[in-house]
């Protein structure tokens, strides 16, 4: 991806979160991922992407509100779209991604009648309303610079008590920012004091994209790893008040 410009939640959880295991899967999740209308290129990578359980997880559900940020090719937009349902819908702020005609196409498309694509000033959330929820996958290390612009950004677009998921490629603890351009991963521990930092709490996060293997030390588009990096999973609340 390149460059541009995402237990009980309480006072004891502002400093971490406590692992989860995996979630059960609703059904109107697992129709979402088994969908005959979602491209071969996806279901190729459900595999080690884990939709169903990364999306059951985030607590996504029939009439939410979404926001995705940076959405790619639409992996994940497509899935959304059918959990939400007709009285959900779904907002996707690509920012400057150059796949941004993915959103397009898919907001075009009649299957997908409750994706809208939005766009505006960069690291701006123009939702016409708060949302329950705001989502990145695997991009949060996209954003070079201006996160903290971001985050406020995000906390701003959500209702009080909605949910800021965040999941991404980890990076040996401390790394420094250098390696978000160089290996396309970031350091976990610098993403929690990111938002925490701009009034979240950590909700929960999970070990379901994890992988011991991954000394995640290369790049995450090398071969040895492609696909079967060790990510994190966070799942982050706006205070109610």
């Amino acid at each position: 991806m390149r460059p541009v410009l995402f237990i009980v939640a309480g006072a004891a959880l502002l400093l971490g979160g406590a692992a989860q295991a995996q979630p059960k899967v609703p059904p109107v999740i697992a129709a979402a991922v088994a969908d005959a209308g979602r491209p071969a290129i996806d279901t190729f990578r459900d595999d080690r992407r884990k939709p169903a359980e990364t999306v059951a997880f985030a607590g996504v559900r029939e009439g939410m509100s979404v926001a995705e940020l940076i959405p790619g090719n639409g992996y994940y937009t497509r899935i959304l779209s059918k959990v939400v349902g007709p009285k959900g819908h779904v907002y996707t702020v690509p920012f400057s991604e150059p796949r941004a005609s993915y959103s397009k196409a898919i907001a075009a498309d009649p299957a997908y009648a409750n994706v809208t694509l939005l766009s505006g000033a960069p690291l701006s959330i123009p939702v016409p309303q708060p949302v329950d929820l705001v989502w990145t996958t695997q991009n949060y290390h996209d954003i070079r610079q201006g996160r903290a612009l971001l985050n406020k950004a995000v906390f701003d677009a959500l209702k009080p008590g909605g949910i800021y998921f965040v999941v991404d490629h980890s990076a040996v603890a401390g790394a420094d920012e250098g390696v978000l351009l160089s290996l396309h991963r970031i350091d976990e521990a610098l993403v929690k004091r990111e938002v925490l930092a701009a009034g979240f709490v950590l909700d929960a996060e999970s070990d379901l994209l994890r992988n011991p293997s991954d000394k995640r030390n290369q790049m995450v588009f090398d071969r040895e790893v492609n696909r079967n990096t060790d990510q994190f999973v966070l799942k982050f609340r706006k205070p109610a008040q």
